[in-house]
Order: C-alpha cells, then structure tokens, then sequence
C-alpha cells in the first residue's frame, strides 16, 4: 500500500512539473508587444512615482514595449515646461523599465521633447536613429529602427511619431499652409522618407520579420466608413502610401475587419501596428486596450490638453515565435 501511495506521489510530481514545463515553453514561444503613446513621459503618474504606470504594464508582462512621448515635458499637475534637468525621463527609463522587468532599453532618433522608446526583456540593436534633413525631409518627432531576437530569430522594430499640426512644419504662413492641408501633406513625405530608409532599405524585406508602430496623427481609408470623407480626402494620404506602396499590414484594422476601434479619447484611429505578412501570420491575439487605468479621462483642473493616464490607448498584440 505504502508502494502505490509513493508511486502516486511520485506520478503526481512528474505530472505536475511536466505541465509547468509545458507552460513555460508557451511564454517562451509567445512574444507579448505592448505599444502606447503615454503623453508626455507618463505625466499623468509622474507625481505618484509611476507606481500605478508600473503595476499595469506588470499586469500586462509585455515582452517588448514602445512608448511614445516618452520624455518628462511638464511638472506634476500642471502645464508648466519642466527644466531639463529636473526630467526623469528619458534618462532613467533603463531603472523605470526594470520595475516591470525589462532590462533592455533604447532610444529612437528625435529633435525635440517627443522621443519614442522601446523597453525590451531582449537586447536590443540599434540600427538607425532616423531624423531626416534639411530643408525639406525634417522627420519632426524622429525614428527609430532597431532590432531584437527571439527563439534565433530576428524581428525589425521601427517606430515613429509623425508631425501632429494641421500646417506643415516649418511653414511661415500657418493659416496658408493649413489652408492648403499642408500638415497632411507633411506627415505623407515623412512616412515615405521613413519607410524609403527602412522597411525599403533592405532586399527581400517582405519575406521578413518587421512591425512600425506610432502615434501617425493620420487616419486611414480602412476606416473611411465611420469618417466618411472624400476620397481623395489629404487625411486618408500616410496610410494610403503604406498600403499601396510597402508589404505592411495593418494588424488591428485586419483583425477587426467591418469594426472601429478608437485610439484616443474621442473617435479617431490614429495609433497603428503594422506587420508584414510573415510576422501577421504569427499573431494570436490583437487589441487596443480599454480598461480601469488606461480610459481616457478630462484633467479635472482644466489643462485643456491633458488626460489621465494618457489622450491615447495601448495597443497589445501577441505572436506565436515558435
């Protein structure tokens, strides 16, 4: 009797431990992308030690992250330009990371005071800082194009945060210019001098791993049936180049086919993934995130354009990297 209840004992072990084997090798497979535009370094919980910023990303265990806006503009609760020495980010994001686990980090291209950053729990490879040139292909919030690997194989990570006015940048007459839609006509040369030196850049870039990711303060066509505009509307210009002219897919507007899906507080889509095909293929599971934290509420104090936590929603996407 005392030799089957020690053979059960033992069963019951090696069951246990091959169950949790099999568990771990599905998040080893899985890789976990969380993307978000946090407005201005998470100003929203800047004063309460980005403890609840930290407590959902945990919630969340992404195994790769990309944030927008992602350096400290103002001071707590108000609207007051913050000296640039007092900024906790974006030089500390290698310690705010580690709190939820990531121990890689790394900054794109930039030329003002909206960065975006990748947050990784893999190395992470710069390949270009992107910021374009004058005087005429300025990449106004700047690029980045990096790389990880997971389980041998190599995924190209570009991020981007293109010019948010409805006059281009740089223009001497604002009213002519937004007159003449050219903040549309802005954001189209940025994403074409983005994707020409990246995604463009390399041979057989199709048949590879790439996402590109960012707030494109654009909306697009795939949308048209909510906004209803014409059809050569300039609004509808960044996202038409993407899909007519690189291998990219657009990952929510594919897996919600006939749905729309706000990325801000009002109804606007202009927060994408994009993957290319081979990386599409990979996904299990694709959502902008609403939830307790993450809903955009008014600032209570009248800051006309301030949210709590953020004017944006996260994007979570998962792939199948086995």
């Amino acid at each position: 009797m005392m030799q089957g209840k020690t053979f059960f004992r033992i069963w019951t072990a090696l069951l246990a431990a091959a169950l949790l084997a099999g568990c771990g090798s599905e998040r080893t497979d899985n890789m976990r992308l969380l993307y978000w535009n946090i407005q201005n370094g998470m100003w929203s919980d800047q004063g309460n030690n980005y403890d609840n910023f930290v407590a959902w990303v945990r919630e969340y265990d992404p195994d790769v992250c990309v944030w927008c806006e992602a350096q400290s503009n103002y001071k707590t609760g108000s609207a007051e330009k913050m000296d640039p020495a007092d900024r906790y980010l974006t030089d500390n994001w290698g310690e705010l990371a580690a709190r939820y686990g990531h121990k890689y980090w790394y900054k794109g291209g930039h030329r003002d005071n909206f960065p975006q950053v990748i947050t990784s729990k893999y190395p992470i490879e710069n390949v270009e800082r992107i910021v374009g040139s004058q005087p005429d292909s300025v990449v106004s919030h700047g690029c980045g194009w990096a790389r990880i690997e997971k389980n041998g194989r190599t995924v190209h990570i570009v991020t981007l945060h293109t010019w948010p006015q409805a006059y281009a940048f740089g223009a001497e007459d604002r009213e002519a210019s937004r007159a003449e839609h050219g903040g549309d006509k802005y954001r189209r040369m940025e994403i074409e001098y983005i994707c020409r030196h990246t995604i463009g850049s390399v041979p057989g870039a199709e048949d590879q791993l790439w996402m590109m990711m960012g707030d494109f303060n654009a909306r697009s066509r795939v949308d048209n049936a909510v906004y209803g505009y014409p059809e050569d509307d300039t609004r509808l210009l960044v996202h038409d180049y993407i899909l007519q002219n690189t291998p990219y897919a657009d990952v929510i507007g594919e897996r919600y086919s006939g749905e729309f899906k706000t990325t801000i507080h009002g109804q606007a889509r202009i927060d994408f993934v994009y993957c290319t095909r081979p990386l599409c293929d990979r996904i299990t599971h694709a959502e902008v995130i609403t939830d307790a934290f993450t809903d955009p509420v008014r600032d209570p104090d009248g800051l006309a354009n301030f949210w709590h936590p953020s004017d944006h929603r996260p994007i979570l996407v998962d792939f199948n990297m086995e």
